[in-house]
């Protein structure tokens, strides 16, 4: 008898490929491990005095270079369990960035065929670290164009739309599951002050500052969650005025964070304060920190350090002691032509030297703005 006659049916993808799709993934994890929890070395004229700390937890570590390699995994897994990945399918995203150098490592591992969707105007060093993870890049004119290509592009090849935008806050166990938010809280358990003030992130899917911020509530923690956010993006005037349809024209020029549109995986309801922080004080403060660190940082650090030390002059003002955990989201090797190369930020009327003169006062005084 056959299945549709018995009143069975069979699905497309064998379990048996997906197991051990798993399991590749889930091993290849074992062989990692945790990434490190950095004490920042603030002055100790007024650190030690003023009983701060800062700690940047440094995702540099993953196997692929950047804090993306968290998503990436998660969003295979979710593919996975959902039925939406299978042995013979084409897996695309609409991302230029370290999400997909990150996925493109992932397919590579399953044996998939992986396509990034991005600007012709990424950088060719971009296209360079993706294409060495064994993916392909397509092209569209303008970034507002990513979202519906990638779903074109999936949708041609009978593939698998990853979409980070929507997926990275569902996709990610909050509650556990060694995911960011417990590591830190674990690595923080025995310093001095073990519980942190206030953690600081970025968003660029949302996701990340979704899973901290949910976790901080499930656990019942008295941190308070700060996301920080550059120019031309969307999230803090949205957040500001309380208008999540809000879309801005330009493009985040701070590469892994900042969107044109509030990205569905972003939850306002989680964060506690939002700071705008101006490119210049995005790069001041990586190219600051990668001196501070003796290795180079991206611009994405440099906008959490920003938001961070702002938070730490506060508390000094207040005369709060306590600790302030942030990201050292990726490396800065991969942006020596551009945020380390003083032409392209002349050319993008990017201007450091105000912000940098103002993290020279900072660790003179602790004093902010």
């Amino acid at each position: 008898m056959s299945a549709a006659a018995s009143g069975t049916a069979a699905h497309s993808h064998p379990r048996r490929w997906v197991d051990n799709a798993i399991r590749l993934i889930e091993a290849d994890t074992r062989r990692s491990a945790d990434t490190h929890l950095l004490r920042y070395p603030l002055p100790s004229a007024w650190a030690l005095e003023a009983d701060v700390a800062l700690y940047l937890k440094d995702e540099t570590t993953h196997i692929t270079g950047s804090l993306k390699h968290r998503l990436a995994r998660s969003l295979f897994l979710y593919g996975l369990c959902n039925g939406w990945i299978g042995e013979h399918t084409t897996v695309v995203e609409a991302s230029s960035g370290s999400t997909a150098v990150s996925e493109a490592y992932f397919a590579q591992l399953l044996g998939l065929p992986f396509v990034a969707v991005m600007p012709e105007s990424t950088s060719a060093s971009k296209v360079a670290l993706i294409e060495a993870q064994g993916g392909r890049c397509h092209f569209v004119q303008e970034s507002g164009e990513v979202y519906a290509e990638a779903e074109r592009v999936a949708a041609e090849t009978g593939g698998h739309y990853l979409d980070q935008f929507t997926n990275a806050e569902r996709a990610t166990d909050w509650r556990g599951n060694n995911n960011i938010a417990e590591s830190i809280f674990e690595q923080m358990r025995e310093e001095r002050h073990p519980v942190p003030e206030w953690i600081v992130v970025g968003a660029g899917t949302g996701g990340t500052s979704a899973t901290i911020g949910r976790y901080i509530r499930y656990r019942r923690y008295g941190t308070r969650l700060c996301v920080v956010d550059p120019e031309n993006s969307a999230f803090f005037p949205a957040y500001a005025q309380g208008r999540y349809d809000l879309v801005v024209d330009a493009s985040s020029r701070i590469e892994g964070i900042g969107r044109p549109r509030v990205e569905p995986s972003f939850l306002p309801g989680v964060v506690d304060r939002m700071v705008l922080v101006p490119d210049g004080a995005s790069v001041a403060a990586a190219r600051h920190a990668s001196t501070v660190l003796g290795r180079r940082v991206g611009a994405s650090t440099g906008t959490n350090l920003w938001g961070a030390f702002g938070l730490l002059a506060e508390m000094v003002a207040q005369g709060r002691g306590g600790s302030v955990v942030t990201l050292l989201a990726d490396g800065g090797e991969r942006y020596a032509d551009t945020y380390f190369s003083d032409d392209w930020l002349a050319q993008q009327g990017i201007d450091p030297r105000e912000a940098a003169e103002a993290l020279t006062s900072f660790e003179r005084s602790a004093a902010w703005g």
